[in-house]
């Protein structure tokens, strides 16, 4: 159910706003990786949870893209 919330509030925004996100999530999945790498990392299911992340703000983003075509 938390999802389905999180790809709500995604589709309510605007594409600009979807790109920031985006940037920054990629940001974030880097810093995460740095971190497992040199084994800083606690959480490391927080590398999974980002990916998709990425992937529902991709998602969102071309069918924005697919519909004002």
């Amino acid at each position: 159910m938390k999802t389905n919330a999180y790809v709500k509030e995604l589709k309510g925004q605007s594409v600009a706003d979807l790109q920031s996100q985006l940037v920054d999530a990629k940001k974030e999945l880097f810093n995460l990786r740095f971190q497992n790498a040199t084994n800083q990392l606690d959480n490391t299911a927080r590398i999974k949870e980002v990916r998709k992340n990425i992937a529902r703000i991709q998602t969102v983003i071309s069918e924005k893209n697919s519909v004002a075509e």
